[in-house]
């Protein structure tokens, strides 16, 4: 009956989440090509096979040191959901871009802690368009590692939200020299 489940039944765990938003007076293109200049932008095909080929975590660190960007994080993927909406309303559509992002190295080092780390990491940073500003968006991590109770997880999920939340805020307020 439960052929292939390793002596237990699945079970549920119930996560909260802590978003953190800004909103920003900037328009949503200032705001996005801010948020670009902070992260690194590798070709996602050669990074694969750069992070495969290396042959000891020296050589892991060095792709991933080349890939980031001034945030210390690299952009995985973009999802432009606005573009999608806009084929429906044409040019009333809303601007709406998901960018997951995030560095390898953190990750590795919450995975190490809690597994589920991987569920969350890298990270969604939403940036949308609305009538009182642009919103810039993103779910501590802290929160969502939280219900696993490990210590070590934590703090490095909180360093990484800090870091995360820093190039946010700086990006809504304009701060163009921010120290990542």
């Amino acid at each position: 009956m439960n052929a292939g489940i390793k002596g237990h039944n699945p079970s549920i765990r119930q996560v909260c989440v802590q978003r953190f938003s800004v909103v920003s007076t900037m328009s949503f293109e200032r705001v996005v090509s801010m948020i670009e200049a902070a992260v690194g932008h590798p070709d996602i095909v050669a990074f694969t096979r750069d992070i495969t080929t290396a042959k000891t975590f020296t050589d892991l660190e060095r792709v991933v040191q080349n890939a980031v960007g001034p945030s210390g994080l690299m952009e995985f993927a973009r999802y432009d959901i606005g573009n999608v909406l806009s084929k429906e309303r044409g040019t009333q559509g809303p601007h709406i871009l998901r960018l997951v992002i995030g560095n390898p190295l953190i990750m590795k080092r919450m995975v190490e802690h809690v597994p589920d780390a991987a569920s969350y990491a890298p990270v969604t940073v939403l940036i949308d368009e609305r009538p009182d500003g642009v919103h810039v968006s993103y779910d501590r991590m802290s929160s969502l590692l939280a219900p696993y109770e490990s210590a070590e997880a934590l703090t490095i999920a909180r360093d990484l939200d800090t870091k995360i939340e820093t190039m946010l805020t700086a990006t809504a307020v304009k701060t163009e020299n921010a120290a990542w």
